[in-house]
């Protein structure tokens, strides 16, 4: 059984597996404390949804928010990389006591998991956070995820917990992400506008989609905003993940949501191979090789990536790197594995294969980019 419908995502055939991603605006007050009653009730829904047969993974923000309200911080904690940091370290005590308390009421025991960007980018860092939830699952557990602030840096964070959750959900080979925002899903423009229209349905992130997006969050603690939600959607989409956006404002709102029929589902490609999964969420590149249109087509038609459609290589990077392949109008076309060092890469441009040898001076690999190695997009 396949998700087509936004209810399906609380179905335990349809999704065994749910990523459910709660945000700092739902889960803590404008006084800086947590949502109690709200809190409550969606641990119910969770609760409840464990008693049917489904597992859940939870995504949660709020850890900066809530350790900058003790802390007595301005701006929520986020003026400065230091003060989230700090605000993070103090944080993450009291949410992940707030999560152990709320479904310890319920007989379920919680497991706090705390992620940087580079634990899901590293592939063996990534199988151990896939082996960790795993575990947990089978034991029981309920994991609680959040991004690890108090020391993530710029260059090293996700940024928001959208993408966060479309990255746990590959690597737990979840079925289903859904994202409570405080918002009721997609519009085809600013919600905020006379006649914005809800997109119920999601076919694939096209230009035209990400041309609705609004920028940032409305609430002032988050760091999200509707752009990071598609991107989510795009990361979940390429392993095969759908992916719902519903409003998470009202009491119980997963039930509210889908008994109302609101909300956007963005349905997937098709599932994937795990390491294509991993590839295809990828979101720092070591450098990438732009083709022409033959090699384009080529890959189009699943072939692998020769160096005689090769028209230039950019950045730095080292065989078995993640490169992307982009097109000859500019767009990301796929992203793979490099079968060679930048250097040597860029020696191959335009060259036919049975040249590597005298080129290179080596007996050279068949590909610059093999087909079993890479995604396309």
């Amino acid at each position: 059984m396949k998700i087509s419908a936004l209810n399906d995502l609380t179905d335990p055939v349809a999704c065994p597996l749910l990523v459910l991603k709660v945000g700092s605006a739902l889960l803590v007050g404008t006084d800086g404390e947590p949502r109690g009653q709200w809190l409550s009730a969606l641990v119910a829904e969770i609760a409840a949804a464990r008693a049917r047969g489904q597992q859940v993974i939870v995504v949660s923000s709020g850890a900066i928010a809530l350790g900058a309200r003790r802390l007595g911080m301005e701006k929520g904690g986020r003026g400065r990389l230091a003060d989230a940091q700090a605000a993070a370290s103090v944080g993450q005590i009291a949410l992940a006591g707030l999560w152990a308390e709320l479904f310890a009421g319920h007989g379920l025991i919680a497991a706090q998991i705390l992620l940087t960007l580079d634990d899901l980018e590293d592939r063996r860092r990534y199988l151990n956070a896939t082996a960790t939830l795993g575990r947990l699952l089978a034991a029981g557990a309920v994991p609680v995820i959040n991004e690890n602030d108090s020391v993530a840096t710029n260059e090293i964070r996700f940024g928001d917990n959208d993408r966060l959750a479309a990255r746990v959900a590959q690597a737990a080979g979840a079925n289903g992400v859904l994202l409570l925002s405080d918002i009721d899903g997609l519009y085809d423009r600013d919600p905020r506008e006379a006649g914005a229209a809800r997109v119920p349905l999601v076919r694939g992130i096209t230009a035209e989609i990400l041309a609705m997006a609004t920028p940032g969050s409305s609430s002032g603690l988050g760091s999200g905003g509707m752009t990071s939600k598609l991107q989510a959607a795009e990361i979940a989409g390429l392993a095969g993940i759908a992916l719902g956006i519903v409003d998470g404002r009202p009491e119980a709102p997963i039930g509210r949501a889908l008994g109302e029929g609101s909300g956007t589902l963005f349905l997937p490609r098709g599932r994937k191979q795990a390491r294509k999964a991993w590839l295809g969420g990828r979101m720092r590149m070591k450098g990438a090789v732009h083709i022409d249109a033959g090699a384009a087509k080529a890959l189009a038609g699943g072939s692998s990536l020769l160096s005689a459609g090769v028209v230039e290589v950019t950045g730095q990077f080292r065989r078995g790197d993640v490169i992307s392949v982009i097109g000859p109008k500019g767009e990301t076309l796929a992203r793979g594995l490099a079968e060679y060092d930048s250097g040597d890469c860029a020696k191959l441009v335009g060259h036919s294969t049975h040249r590597h040898a005298a080129i290179l001076g080596y007996t050279p690999r068949s590909a610059i980019i093999h087909r079993d190695q890479m995604v396309l997009l």
